[in-house]
């Protein structure tokens, strides 16, 4: 189920000696980021916290109405989410969050926070839609999909990552990156 990117995400050591990950989990609209960050979070035992929590109003009130969001909006989000990963590692806790990071700009960023595993989730364009229609209260619109795919750089060859292909179970992806953090916090251990 791995797949695209698979390189070393070099885990955090907390003072036990287990490993303390943080982890992004991203996406368009409709790949599923919350569901498996949630089951992620579940199993690993981490902080969690849903990424769209880390809008302003303003952000939410604009995606609602079916403008995407520009650079100027994006930054002051990205920088809360930054932030909330940067004091989890601060505490050697782990820490799964949700977020979009459709650019290597925002990644890098999101990377000042400590060691980030990006978990890429990937569909086709069809089955993403499908997913938002069926989406109830969401403040996110289908149109909006067409601007995220065009936004979306895929992680390049020296980002820590995992790309996996959203046709398959939540349980089942989250339980791909239990095995790639276990794999690599073993790596890392002396």
């Amino acid at each position: 189920m791995l797949s695209g990117v698979d390189t070393d995400v070099s885990p955090s050591p907390d003072s036990a000696g287990s490993c303390a990950p943080l982890v992004v989990v991203m996406g368009v609209a409709g790949s599923g980021k919350t569901t498996v960050a949630a089951l992620l979070a579940g199993r690993l035992d981490a902080a969690f916290a849903e990424g769209d929590d880390f809008h302003s109003p303003a952000n939410v009130a604009k995606m609602a109405s079916g403008v995407p969001l520009d650079d100027d909006d994006r930054w002051p989000w990205l920088r809360g989410i930054r932030d909330w990963l940067a004091a989890q590692h601060a505490a050697s806790r782990p820490a799964v969050v949700p977020c979009s990071a459709l650019k290597r700009a925002y990644r890098d960023l999101l990377r000042e926070a400590g060691p980030v595993l990006f978990v890429h989730l990937t569909g086709s364009a069809d089955l993403l839609r499908e997913r938002i229609q069926g989406r109830a209260g969401h403040f996110m619109k289908p149109d909006m999909l067409t601007s995220q795919l065009a936004t979306l750089e895929p992680l390049g060859p020296d980002e820590p990552g995992v790309v996996l292909d959203v046709a398959a179970r939540p349980e089942r992806l989250a339980q791909d990156v239990v095995a790639h953090l276990a794999a690599a916090c073993r790596s890392t251990r002396p």
